[in-house]
């Protein structure tokens, strides 16, 4: 492979690590991510800087992290005068695609000053859209306040369908050299639905149970979302066929980068391509009696990323080392040849070359607000969504920052507003006994806050890459005269 090789992006959305077959489910059919497994690097211990969709991807596509320039909601994007790494992979020589159209990273004009082409070669069918959206069950009802909607007759050509094909006829028609190409998903984000054509692959009742409503030592969001929702009334055969509706969403989405896969064999591609897959957050899916997702949501199920990397001139096997996704950026830069941008991802593309070696030993996750905040948090939905951007508004204590640090043995979870939360990895990997308080860890506890003051000491921000004349206009005039 040259210095520079091609680079394939392919994100899906709300993808738990451990609904994919290659990171142990022994139940999802995800056969094509598997192979990819197979032939690349699977990255055990890959987390996300934030559990919602565009704090995320912003984190992981400048190398920040969502605190150090703000970029803690969904409605504070990527600016034109902040830098990001599709932006720098156009300046340095990268031909840059972005396939689709998701609105949820680049604050107005942003994809088009950071890309040379996006959008679809045919746009999603809104009747399609709309049948995917559009619940069948009464608002209030369980299964409405659960996101579920179930199988779906025929095909749908929306978001997703449109954005692979999109991508497919670029690489068969032949991207010039250097390429990015960023194949960004909403599957299997809900609601939960899909075609019955890949519901039907999958029988409810061998889903695995999810770990009961824990609310004890658990912060407050917990109980109150389970409360409003009502999610009480789902029973385990409930949470068997939202989950067998997801795996048959992400089955699809195996489909998918399937088709893209072969597009990439059949330009000519693929031995000067290096191939990603990655998420950039999980979904409760019933765990601890919740679904969807938290801003202050720091859990395992939310962070844990299924980050997989192919090089052609790499190895294979399964990298234990901890990676954060800010260091997507910098590894992004090293392979591309590009100087490093002033951020705090640390390239990992020895462990491409070598999965067995060190990288970090910890990994930092964040979320939530200041109560202040209250007025900038989410507004407008009238759905299911409805519950969720109330408990915000009403209660954004319940919301508050957190911050969550991670290693092999322990997660540490320091909250603003609510108390501490200590979980023994090794002997409870689900996260469900907080054993903070207690005087046995106390020793342990100072240790773990210390290191996440460090980290905060050493990230809080970023001094802006330009310089502005300490008197206006204005001012000079003041002095001087006009």
């Amino acid at each position: 492979m040259t210095d520079r090789p091609n680079i394939l992006l392919f994100m899906p959305d709300q993808l738990r690590a451990d609904c994919v077959g290659a990171f142990g489910n022994p139940v999802v059919q995800t056969p094509n991510v598997d192979a990819l497994a197979g032939r690349g690097v699977r990255f055990e211990n890959a987390y996300s800087q934030h559990s919602v969709c565009a704090q995320s991807r912003i984190s992981m596509f400048t190398g920040w992290y969502p605190h150090v320039a703000g970029h803690r909601t969904l409605e504070h994007l990527l600016s034109a005068d902040e830098p990001n790494l599709f932006a720098r992979l156009r300046t340095g020589g990268y031909h840059v695609a972005i396939a689709g159209a998701r609105g949820d990273m680049f604050a107005p004009g942003v994809t088009r000053s950071s890309s040379d082409r996006f959008g679809f070669v045919v746009p999603p069918s809104l009747d399609d859209l709309g049948r995917w959206h559009a619940s069948p069950f009464e608002a209030g009802s369980k299964w409405y306040n659960a996101f579920y909607n179930g199988p779906i007759e025929g095909e749908l050509f929306e978001f997703d369908a449109a954005t692979v094909r999109t991508a497919c006829e670029w690489l068969v028609e032949g991207l010039p050299e250097p390429w990015c190409l960023f194949v960004a998903l909403v599957f299997p984000h809900p609601p939960f639905a899909v075609e019955r054509k890949w519901y039907d692959l999958y029988d409810g009742g061998e889903m695995p149970s999810p770990v009961p409503p824990t609310f004890d030592g658990k912060p407050g969001f917990y109980r109150e979302i389970h409360r409003r929702y009502g999610l009480e009334r789902m029973s385990i055969d409930d949470w068997a066929e939202i989950t067998r509706t997801y795996y048959a969403m992400v089955t699809r989405v195996d489909d998918q980068l399937g088709q893209v896969l072969q597009a990439l064999d059949r330009s000519g591609q693929s031995p000067r391509t290096v191939t990603w897959f990655f998420t950039d957050h999980g979904e409760y899916l019933g765990d601890y009696g919740l679904v969807e997702k938290w801003p202050s949501g720091v859990d395992d199920v939310l962070v844990h990323n299924p980050m997989i990397v192919s090089d052609p001139s790499g190895a294979s096997g399964v990298a234990n080392a901890f990676v954060e996704l800010v260091d997507l950026t910098a590894t992004l830069e090293d392979l591309a040849g590009l100087e490093p941008s002033l951020h705090f991802g640390r390239s990992f593309r020895t462990l491409l070359a070598d999965p067995n070696g060190a990288h970090r030993d910890e990994a930092f996750t964040e979320g939530g607000f200041l109560v202040q905040e209250e007025p900038w948090l989410e507004t407008g939905d009238d759905g299911a969504y409805r519950h969720k951007q109330e408990i915000q508004h009403q209660r954004p204590e319940l919301v508050g920052r957190a911050i969550a640090l991670r290693t092999h043995d322990w997660c540490y979870v320091e909250r603003l507003y609510e108390g501490a939360e200590l979980y023994d990895r090794r002997r409870d990997p689900r996260e469900t006994t907080n054993l903070a308080g207690r005087p046995e860890h106390a020793a342990l506890e100072r240790e773990l806050r210390d290191r996440i003051f460090r980290w905060l000491f050493e990230t809080s921000d970023i001094v802006p890459p330009r310089r502005d004349p300490r008197f206006d206009d204005d001012l000079r005039n003041a002095i001087f005269g006009s």
